[in-house]
């Protein structure tokens, strides 16, 4: 199920009497680091919040720390990133380094150990995962509009286009290859509606060539919303994402950086160089 952030903090925390929601604290103070607003952990560490106000959109993580139930240490610390704006941004890094776990925190699925991690002008926050199932006694048609928000539905048959799935609507989810699955799986997203969706390999087993063409129908149909995409393809990351947040091992500080991606969209000419720049930049941060 989508798991969508829960509360949200319209005033602050700093004594008696301040106004807030409950759902983390607040001191209001001049920062650089969130515009004015500077979400700080006191008495209830690891809860999210949500902010009204102030300028664009932005999802901001402070000081993160993880640790799985038992482990002898930290999954990873000390994470601080900002992504700005609507866009299609990725999350990029070897595998074992805490990827999906950092999605699922931002995604409010998992609690951190440690730190802040505050939206602004993103109250739905939505995330899917790679081999994520759906229900087989149903056709996909159905899974669809019973997903679909009251403008969703409108762009149902756009989706399907660019899916290629108008001929498997009728079918059932597990009489579909993984590729197909996920292509379906997706689009029972993107008939919803959100702030951010957090892509946890959602395109994964799909061809590159319908990937390509996935990616960039999606940044031209949703230029308002965000995306943050799991893919460990750093051709793909570099040439059509705005922001990569690479992450890293804890041998490595910072653990993650930002790297200005491609951004290709829709319609424009490609820039190899830019590109070229981009790839050569995440592959020596990772």
């Amino acid at each position: 199920m989508a798991q969508p952030y829960r509360g949200e903090v319209t005033g602050y925390t700093a004594g008696a009497g301040a106004a807030a929601s409950g759902d983390g604290l607040l001191e209001k103070r001049q920062s650089d680091w969130y515009g004015g607003w500077n979400p700080v952990v006191g008495e209830h560490p690891g809860k999210r919040v949500f902010l009204r106000g102030g300028c664009g959109v932005k999802l901001v993580g402070k000081d993160i720390a993880y640790r799985y139930p038992n482990a002898a240490a930290d999954l990873f610390e000390g994470l601080d990133f900002c992504i700005r704006g609507p866009g299609f941004h990725a999350l990029f890094g070897p595998s074992g380094v805490g990827k999906s776990t950092l999605a699922r925190l931002i995604s409010g699925m998992l609690p951190t150990r440690r730190g802040a991690l505050a939206a602004q002008g993103m109250q739905r926050v939505l995330y899917t995962y790679n081999l994520e199932r759906l229900p087989g006694w149903v056709s996909l048609r159905r899974h669809f509009e019973e997903t679909a928000s009251d403008t969703g539905r409108s762009r149902l048959n756009t989706l399907l286009e660019i899916f290629d799935i108008q001929t498997l609507v009728e079918a059932r989810f597990p009489r579909l290859s993984l590729g197909q699955q996920n292509r379906a799986n997706l689009v029972r997203y993107l008939l919803q509606e959100f702030d951010l969706l957090v892509m946890d390999e959602s395109l994964a087993n799909v061809d590159e060539a319908t990937r390509q063409r996935i990616i960039l129908r999606m940044k031209a149909l949703f230029p308002e919303r965000c995306f943050l995409y799991i893919s460990h393809n750093v051709a793909e990351v570099a040439r059509f994402c705005g922001e990569v947040l690479v992450l890293r091992g804890r041998s490595k500080q910072p653990q993650i950086v930002t790297i200005p991606g491609g951004d290709h969209c829709e319609g424009a000419e490609p820039d190899p160089a830019r590109l070229e720049r981009a790839m050569l930049a995440i592959v020596h941060a990772a």
